[in-house]
């Protein structure tokens, strides 16, 4: 089978795509997607939370709200307000933030690529997350959360993804956060052929976002094949619903570090330990560092930058020479004593997006001890990471803008 295939795609009569778009399922709050749906009868959001619609304090992984979101779905597709195109097409996918902009191709993905590892992991899943997924693809019959995928640029698929997009987008919205997202269907044979074996002739493709949706639709392929005796490989069970953009055009925010306390140290005791390692130097304000191996950081009311000894990064271990990793293994593992930032309650973590102000608001409010601002984490990075096999330390990577739920989903029916 080949990387991709197109499909024919749910989306939102045209009328009410800007109703029906809603964030990633996954970036908000029971209780700011309720407030999110607050006169929005068709948002997204009430097939992929559906517990909004649901009493407050229900489990969100029980199975009235699996049921809830397969009824959600019945009645924005009874209403007119999903509709399903006609034949099978691709979709290419426009994101605008600001002066950024990134256009990539929805496509359904091959998941015996993924089980073969040339659509490549970086990331472990966690089995709660992984389960709902599940559930929730199972109980749609659908996968509405795209994956997000990365492939290594090229010129020829860059020339062909912008010829596409020369008129105006059949779907152009604007979310509340200013992210602009336009979608233009490709349906015409030749123009599908062409993409189809433009993608085929990647090596592979990169997990960017969406391990659990990945692993997700792996175990329901799994066992939608066990149950079907006529299983060919060519049912839609056998794909998973993505955007991928190349490389070069995704933009990865810094995700930074907030510690509760100092495990001991007073702040003299703590800049000592750090000066072994460190070339420290104050700031008259916020620290945005400039280049790998250079952190930010926030402490008792002043900000500073901290340059590593270049001598203590393995710039031959792809793991080993993240920032993510060097501030680990010089900073948060031995001295501020947390050797588990997955599960110890002692850290937490910051997207970007948020800004420096974010950090030095949380240390001043006594709530945090100290903040460490980190340098983005390169695609190269991730890439190389996940070439080697090797797993990504969590919280490694905070990719915006980020897609729009809703906008095409796919059915897992022929």
């Amino acid at each position: 089978m080949p990387l991709i295939k197109p499909f024919a795609a749910l989306r939102p009569a045209l009328a009410h795509a800007a109703d029906v778009a809603a964030p990633p399922y996954d970036v908000m709050s029971a209780a700011e997607a309720r407030r999110m749906v607050e006169g929005r009868p068709w948002s997204f959001l009430h097939i992929s939370r559906p517990e909004v619609d649901l009493p407050e304090g229900i489990d969100p992984y029980s199975p009235p709200v699996y049921a809830k979101a397969r009824e959600n779905l019945d009645r924005m597709l009874g209403e007119g307000v999903l509709v399903r195109d006609a034949s099978p097409g691709y979709y290419i996918y426009r994101l605008t933030m600001g002066a950024h902009r990134q256009t990539g191709l929805v496509a359904a993905a091959s998941i015996d690529a993924y089980d073969r590892d040339r659509i490549k992991r970086h990331e472990l899943t966690r089995p709660v997350k992984e389960d709902d997924r599940v559930r929730q693809i199972d109980a749609l019959n659908a996968q509405t959360g795209p994956v997000l995928l990365a492939c290594r640029a090229r010129s020829d698929i860059d020339a062909l993804l912008a010829g596409l997009v020369a008129g105006p987008a059949e779907t152009d919205v604007t979310a509340p956060d200013g992210i602009r997202h336009e979608l233009w269907p490709i349906m015409d044979e030749s123009l599908i052929a062409e993409l189809t074996a433009a993608f085929d002739g990647l090596d592979a493709l990169y997990i960017a976002d969406g391990h659990h949706r990945c692993a997700a639709a792996s175990r329901v392929a799994a066992m939608r094949r066990a149950a079907n005796p006529d299983h060919t490989g060519a049912e839609p069970y056998n794909f998973m619903l993505a955007v991928i953009f190349p490389h070069d055009q995704m933009r990865i925010l810094d995700y930074n570090r907030v510690v509760k306390d100092l495990h001991g140290h007073s702040v003299e005791s703590l800049m000592q330990r750090l000066s072994v390692a460190f070339e420290i130097e104050g700031a008259p304000g916020p620290v945005a560092p400039g280049r790998p191996g250079e952190f930010g950081m926030y402490l008792a009311g002043h900000w500073y930058r901290l340059a590593l000894d270049p001598g203590r990064i393995p710039y031959d271990d792809p793991v080993g020479r993240l920032d993510v990793s060097l501030l680990q293994d010089n900073v948060i593992g031995p001295i501020l004593g947390i050797q588990d930032p997955r599960r110890d309650e002692r850290i937490d973590f910051v997207g970007g997006i948020r800004g420096l102000e974010a950090l030095s608001a949380r240390v001043d409010a006594g709530e945090m001890a100290v903040a460490f601002a980190l340098h983005p984490t390169r695609m190269e990075d991730l890439m190389a990471v996940a070439d080697a096999g090797e797993v990504m330390p969590p919280k490694s990577t905070w990719f915006e803008p980020k897609l729009a739920d809703g906008l095409a989903s796919h059915l897992l029916t022929a």
